[in-house]
């Protein structure tokens, strides 16, 4: 039944779909927990109440729901984006409180794929509770994938964004980059800052360029909600970095190895990297497979000498290269002021033709 609505009631998919656009209310913070929405029918199929998670040690979106439905919440149906929690951590869990609201029937989405939030499903079979699964459960593994992909894989999910000329390079011989990417390219890349929970450069990076590395909007004001910005490497860097300053947290990652910077933000709760990095960085982690999904700015432009956008993969025969799938293509802005953002997921090499 996953990822269809076969064997269940059309109200039951209306409410679905309404559950995972509460859970997608923007403002919500993207970690270290899921965004989970959860909608109450009545035995008619009307809703009673709903509720979304709104981040970490606040209600879940079931105790939400339940909390705006009071006593009307006994034998409803609860359609929530992802299984009931089973356990007890800033928040008791989402399967008692539906037992004891007597919850008649609870539909869900996908099963949690956190361990320690697990059975909530098999906790509510236990207390007679009606249970359906699988109802648009790609659609609710698209809203918190990164977050799944951390879970599954113990280490945060990496977005590589880079901005590039049509002939791969990031800047001109002489340095400057300003105009590689467009204005709607600036602001498209701050857009998606925002869905990450950690911002990743280089010492390198810091230590010439000088980013400050906040979320900022349209206007260039920095916004209230900022991500985590890291800095990978072992460098000492001068305090006055504009990195450092107090407009968002920052933690030093003191290591080369991408794999050690991935288990510390890990370990930080963090979920989704954004990589902005130079070419060596960039580098080091697309060689050591760490690279889940590519982003690039393709502005109309040819420099014929300076800054690769990537730096040495160890790619010496055509037959080696790193092949990537194509996901989207968009056109932003217009004229002079175009470029093409092409975003990628890496894919096996195809066989070599004969």
């Amino acid at each position: 039944m996953a990822g269809s609505a076969d064997g269940f009631s059309a109200a039951e998919v209306r409410a679905m779909r309404r559950a995972l656009e509460l859970a997608a209310t923007p403002g919500v913070p993207l970690g270290p927990n899921p965004r989970v929405g959860c909608v109450l029918l009545d035995a008619d199929g009307r809703e009673v109440a709903a509720g979304f998670h709104r981040g970490a040690g606040t209600p879940h979106a079931e105790v939400a729901a339940l909390a705006e439905a009071g006593a009307d919440a006994r034998g409803t149906t609860a359609v929530v984006t992802l299984e009931p929690c089973n356990h007890t951590g800033r928040t008791g869990p989402c399967s008692t409180a539906l037992i004891e609201s007597g919850v008649a029937r609870v539909v869900y989405a996908q099963p949690d794929p956190n361990p320690l939030a697990a059975g909530g499903a098999e906790a509510l079979r236990r207390a007679g509770v009606a249970i359906g699964s699988g109802l648009l459960e790609a659609e609710a593994r698209r809203l918190n994938r990164a977050w799944i992909f951390a879970l599954e894989h113990q280490r945060p999910f990496v977005t590589w964004k880079f901005a590039t000329s049509l002939d791969g390079r990031s800047a001109a011989a002489d340095g400057t980059s300003r105009w590689v990417s467009s204005r709607p390219a600036r602001i498209d890349t701050h857009r998606l800052r925002g869905q990450c929970d950690v911002m990743l450069v280089g010492a390198n990076t810091v230590a010439v360029d000088d980013p400050e590395l906040t979320v900022r909007d349209e206007y260039d004001v920095p916004l209230a909600r900022q991500p985590l910005r890291a800095v990978m490497g072992e460098r000492d860097l001068p305090d006055d970095r504009r990195i450092f300053n107090d407009r968002a947290p920052t933690v030093r990652l003191r290591t080369h190895d991408p794999r050690a910077a991935l288990a510390q933000l890990f370990d930080l709760d963090r979920r989704h990297v954004f990589l902005e990095g130079g070419p060596t960085l960039a580098a080091s982690f697309l060689v050591a497979g760490l690279v889940d999904e590519v982003v690039t700015y393709v502005a109309p432009i040819l420099l014929g000498a300076g800054r690769s956008a990537v730096g040495d993969l160890g790619i010496s025969t055509i037959a080696d290269a790193l092949h990537l799938t194509v996901t989207d293509v968009t056109t932003l802005g217009t004229g002079a002021d175009t470029n093409v953002r092409i975003t990628m997921e890496p894919a096996p090499a195809p066989d070599e033709e004969d």
